[in-house]
């Protein structure tokens, strides 16, 4: 059903080309939008002309004009004026607003099928047979962008995307839940993951100035087929997922760039425990000081470069050894031996992960 603003705003546009005035109404005399201040005093005549057989007629002064939805009534138009021209304006009238019954009736349909098919909610055959119908391309390569909003129905970022996005006929924008505006784009043949980075960027930035909403968005791989749709979209789900996680400081996740971020999170539970008691032997990297992990993270940024961590730690290069036996000695893990850096490295992202999940579950 179009909203009563659209129908006000089409009728006002009429009104200011022909200066005639127009009144849509229900089909129990209801006006949804006029430009007549009167509009309630016809209700019983919008009545009578429902139930006649006639298309177009003029009662009580005003011409009258039914609008169909495949054959069923939708609207009643009333139109008015001292010109000849009130039966055309009439025709007008009734033209556009059958126009935009199509045009958001589709909206709704294509909409709809695109729900379901990020859902998996459509058996293969129903989903080349719906596409068909709603002209949507099937061999087209796609990706599919998630992206998270701060608050819940967020309305100037969901139009700020589709102001973007909505030129572009195979692109498609929608929601399936509160807080994440989902972006089903189109991918030109030349187009690589850097590009999608970009693109990514380019809606981050939009949203942070134009709608002044901080989101966070991740995008999935770029798939082939209609029926692998579904596929990007759990992969954009895991990269917003992972990437809170893991990777806290990127605005901007891909599926491709996740790492070993992306195996953790797919471990149960019980193994993760498992795996930090035998690393740490019952104890936890949260028992470490400050100070320790300040250096633990600053080895790790500079790929295990004694010479330029304790540089960036203003420390001496002996102090920072002293540190590193330190905890060789309560961990039985030398972080100057790579497969002993591996191993502290890949515990220290289970741990993140476990308090996550932790923290889901309350």
């Amino acid at each position: 059903m179009i909203s009563n603003q659209i129908l006000q705003n089409t009728i006002e546009g009429l009104k200011a080309i022909t200066r005639i005035d127009i009144c849509v109404m229900d089909t129990e005399g209801k006006a949804l939008a006029s430009t007549i201040n009167n509009a309630d005093e016809y209700e019983n005549a919008v009545l009578a002309f429902v139930d006649s057989p006639a298309d177009s007629q003029v009662l009580q002064g005003y011409q009258f004009f039914k609008v169909f939805d495949e054959h069923q009534l939708e609207y009643v138009i009333l139109v008015k004026g001292d010109s000849d021209d009130v039966y055309m304006v009439g025709k007008i009238a009734s033209f556009q607003i059958q126009n935009l019954l199509v045009a958001y009736k589709e909206r709704y349909d294509k909409d709809n099928f695109i729900k379901n098919l990020l859902l998996d909610n459509l058996l293969l055959v129903d989903i080349y047979n719906r596409a068909k119908k709603l002209h949507i391309e099937t061999d087209v390569r796609r990706v599919v962008f998630i992206i998270e909003t701060k608050n819940e129905k967020d309305t100037n970022a969901l139009e700020t995307v589709r102001g973007l996005f909505s030129t572009k006929t195979k692109d498609f924008i929608t929601a399936v839940d509160e807080k994440n505006i989902i972006l089903v784009k189109e991918v030109k043949q030349n187009e690589n993951y850097e590009d999608l980075t970009k693109t990514a960027k380019v809606i981050l930035d939009m949203l942070n100035t134009e709608a002044m909403t901080k989101v966070h968005v991740a995008f999935g791989t770029i798939v082939n087929e209609i029926k692998d749709v579904s596929r990007s979209y759990k992969e954009a789900k895991m990269a917003l997922d992972v990437g809170k996680i893991f990777y806290s400081g990127r605005n901007v996740v891909a599926y491709s760039n996740l790492g070993i971020g992306r195996l953790i999170y797919q471990l149960p539970m019980p193994l993760c425990k498992m795996f930090i008691r035998e690393i740490f032997d019952g104890k936890s990297p949260d028992d470490f000081d400050e100070e320790t992990l300040t250096t633990i993270n600053k080895f790790f940024e500079n790929s295990l470069n004694v010479s330029e961590t304790s540089r960036q730690l203003y420390i001496h290069r002996n102090t920072l050894v002293y540190r590193l036996d330190k905890l060789q000695k309560s961990t039985n893990l030398d972080l100057r031996v790579f497969e002993d850096a591996i191993t502290f490295k890949i515990a220290l992202m289970v741990v993140k992960y476990m308090k996550y999940m932790e923290s889901m579950e309350y």
